[in-house]
């Protein structure tokens, strides 16, 4: 592929697009930029503050306990009071926790913030996520998401690496600046970025209104969804995994820390190298393929570390579950859009970022636990098990649900208004 056909396909990824996405891309990228605090909290906390390995690892599992509530919370005031006044709250939120952790240094009030900040920076997700679904175009929609979590993964690096050097001038100096970006982050959204709800219908006597319509019950009695959540539960496992499971076992195989930065390194270059080829390549595929080639590159990926050997090996599985997870992000989030109902957006969010830290809490304690007894082999097996039943999952329970020319079922069960129906975004 020569490189003006490279150019024009970043061109048609990036083109098309309302001005407020944009903006609310460039709140993501701020706010990773500066997300210093989960990357530097372990090491804060053993060297700095001088706790044990283990409870730097309780303090993180917290901040995965806090998005479980965090996510549903989110979602509901997502659709009950707006997008961008959640938005920033939780934003705002996450900033206050961020400074907090400069000056609270007794343990359990460290492990109060980091739980409080895990609720705060997952609630504002669903928010994020059914901005996007309401101001793109049904056919945009994916390769509107794969973008922002190109802009993610963007900052994310940045802020590895700037974090790194700056680390010099203390921890503490890094969660204020985390609290500074997050803060601007609330700024740009608050200054430049439109309400997106959907407007609300007038109920008639004896009905209720749309907002009040959809309960979280009611989300998870939706049949299509709630098999999408179970099978995002159980990549999401599998993709938490390596991060546990991965430097444990390169350590048994007598590699050093270093070798395990550079090859997790990997997983960041590979998403912020190529994330934009990969939409170009993905771009109106159908979505039950893309969910179901990318369980199978999670399950080849981490399947294949069991087999590996060298630095470059281990690189070699990161490369192959990172493309899966390229895939996998975007196409998840439109599939999510696709199936809920508008005025419904962004408890169906919130429900399936529930998912996602369902799996952050555990993986990593099972992943510890299974290295520790049976062996890592065992952990790699099973990832590459639970990666194949995701992928005849998607096949065989979704394939109808997410078919371009299918209705989704009306949620909830009571008559309602019928609504419509977007068509597949960009594969979804």
């Amino acid at each position: 592929m020569s490189i003006d056909s490279l150019r024009r396909s970043a061109v048609a990824t990036v083109s098309g697009l309302p001005q407020g996405f944009w903006w609310l891309w460039l709140s993501t990228l701020v706010n990773r930029t500066g997300a210093f605090v989960l990357t530097f909290l372990s090491l804060y906390l053993t060297t700095e503050l001088g706790h044990s390995a283990w409870f730097a690892g309780l303090v993180v599992a917290l901040h995965g306990l806090g998005g479980v509530a965090g996510s549903p919370l989110g979602g509901a005031l997502t659709d009950h009071w707006g997008r961008r006044p959640t938005m920033v709250t939780m934003h705002l939120a996450a900033a206050a926790c961020a400074a907090a952790l400069a000056f609270v240094t007794s343990a359990w009030g460290v492990a109060l913030v980091v739980l409080l900040m895990g609720v705060a920076m997952q609630a504002v997700r669903p928010s994020i996520n059914a901005t996007i679904a309401d101001m793109v175009p049904a056919d945009d929609v994916r390769r509107a998401y794969a973008l922002n979590y190109w802009a993610l993964n963007l900052g994310f690096a940045v802020a590895s690496i700037a974090g790194g050097v700056a680390a010099v001038l203390g921890y503490r100096t890094l969660f204020v600046v985390d609290a500074v970006a997050t803060t601007l982050c609330a700024v740009i959204v608050f200054l430049r970025l439109p309400e997106t709800r959907p407007e609300k219908t007038e109920a008639k006597a004896g009905e209720k209104k749309d907002d009040e319509r959809v309960s979280m019950l009611d989300v998870l009695r939706d049949a299509p969804f709630r098999t999408l959540v179970l099978l995002n539960l159980l990549v999401c496992l599998v993709f938490t995994a390596p991060w546990i499971g991965l430097p444990l076992t390169m350590a048994e195989q007598g590699l050093s820390p270093s070798s395990y930065g550079m090859v997790i390194a990997v997983n960041g270059i590979v998403i912020v190298g190529f994330q934009l080829l990969v939409n170009k390549v993905t771009d109106r595929r159908s979505p039950v393929v893309l969910l179901t080639v990318a369980s199978l590159l999670f399950a080849v990926g981490t399947g294949a570390t069991a087999l590996a050997g060298s630095a470059v090996a281990f690189a070699a599985t990161v490369v192959v579950w990172t493309v899966g997870e390229m895939v996998h992000v975007p196409t998840n989030a439109a599939a999510t859009a696709r199936l809920a109902p508008e005025h419904a957006r962004g408890r169906y969010q919130g429900v399936m970022g529930m998912s996602w830290a369902v799996a952050a809490f555990v993986a990593p304690v099972v992943a510890g636990a299974v290295v520790d007894g049976p062996g890592s082999d065992v952990l790699w097996a099973g990832c590459f098990a639970i990666g194949l039943l995701a992928a005849v999952g998607y096949t065989v329970r979704l394939r109808r649900a997410l078919c371009e020319d299918e209705p989704v079922s009306p949620v909830p069960a009571e008559p309602e208004p019928e609504r419509k129906q977007p068509s597949p975004a960009s594969g979804s």
